[in-house]
C-alpha cells in the first residue's frame, strides 16, 4: 500500500509540473528550438506509457529508499540524480542523433528533469509520510 501511496504522490507532482511546464512556461521555447520535430498534437499513448514507467523508477529507486530511515533529502538528492541521468540519456541521444537538436535545449531540459524528479520524489515521500 505504501507503494501505491508514493506512486499516487510523485504522479501527481510530476503530473502537475510537468503539465504546467510543457503547456505554459516552456512551450514557447521548444517550439522556437526544435518545433521542426515536434508532432502538431502530441502523442498521448506514448507520453502515458513514458509517464507510468518513469514514475515507477522514481518511487523505486528515490522514494522508497528515503522512507526506510533516509528522510525527504534522499529523496531530494536520489530523485534529482535519476532526473540527472534520465533526461541526460535522453537529450544527448537526441543531440547525437538529431538535426536541430542543440545544446541549449539540452541544458534546459536536463536542469528541468533533474529539478522536476527531485521534487516529485519529494511530493511522493511527503504524501506517504502524511497518509501512513
Amino acid at each position: 500500500m505504501e507503494y501505491l501511496i508514493a506512486y499516487v504522490g510523485t504522479a501527481i507532482v510530476f503530473f502537475g509540473f510537468d503539465f504546467l511546464w510543457l503547456s505554459k512556461l516552456a512551450i514557447g521555447f521548444y517550439k522556437r528550438e526544435i518545433g521542426g520535430l515536434m508532432l502538431a498534437k502530441p502523442n498521448f499513448a506514448a507520453a502515458g506509457i513514458f509517464y507510468l514507467f518513469y514514475i515507477a523508477g522514481i518511487v523505486y529507486f528515490a522514494v522508497m529508499p528515503a522512507l526506510s530511515g533516509d528522510g525527504w533529502q534522499s529523496a531530494l538528492v536520489s530523485g534529482a540524480i535519476l532526473g540527472f541521468i534520465g533526461y541526460g540519456t535522453y537529450d544527448m541521444t537526441n543531440l547525437s542523433t538529431l538535426k536541430g537538436w542543440s545544446w541549449k535545449v539540452c541544458v534546459i531540459d536536463i536542469i528541468w528533469g533533474t529539478v522536476l524528479t527531485g521534487a516529485a520524489a519529494v511530493g511522493g515521500y511527503w504524501l506517504v509520510q502524511a497518509v501512513a
